[in-house]
């Protein structure tokens, strides 16, 4: 029969980190592979300086805390353009090709030709997105 107390602290530590990440494939969501991470460089560390296991744990818990807390602030930075839809848009601005008349007009954005609506401009306009309702932009002149 094996010890287990004979089994390196920092093995166990760095095997509990990569199976932690390799649960991310598994579960749904991106949260294992931050504690995991944790848990790989806490081995790293105790294979560096021989840590009791009093001073491992709060290790592994701060540094849990550092990457959760960091991959939760790089997931709510700046949000790309990607599946955001209209919301995506305010903010662009763009010269008008087609005037606004009566309050409307279309006008084309990347790829896509856009409904507007806002004060009466000629074409060649410069004019910034506001807000949406619907499908229809509603513009302002810059």
């Amino acid at each position: 029969m094996s010890d287990l107390s004979a089994i390196d602290p920092a093995w166990g530590w760095i095997l509990a980190g990569l199976l932690l990440m390799g649960g991310e494939l598994l579960l749904p969501g991106i949260f294992l592979v931050w504690l995991g991470l944790a848990a790989f460089v806490t081995g790293l560390v105790e294979a560096g300086v021989d840590l009791p296991w009093q001073a491992q744990l709060p290790l592994f818990a701060l540094l849990s805390a550092i990457t959760v807390t960091i991959a939760t602030r790089l997931n709510h930075a700046e949000v790309p353009l990607l599946n955001r839809g209209v919301r995506g848009l305010v903010g662009r601005e763009v010269v008008l090709e087609t005037p606004i008349v009566a309050g409307r007009g279309g006008m084309r954005l990347d790829d896509t030709l856009w409904r507007i609506s806002g004060p009466d401009m000629p074409a060649g306009t410069r004019v910034r997105v506001t807000g949406a309702e619907g499908t229809i932009l509603t513009v302002v002149g810059v």
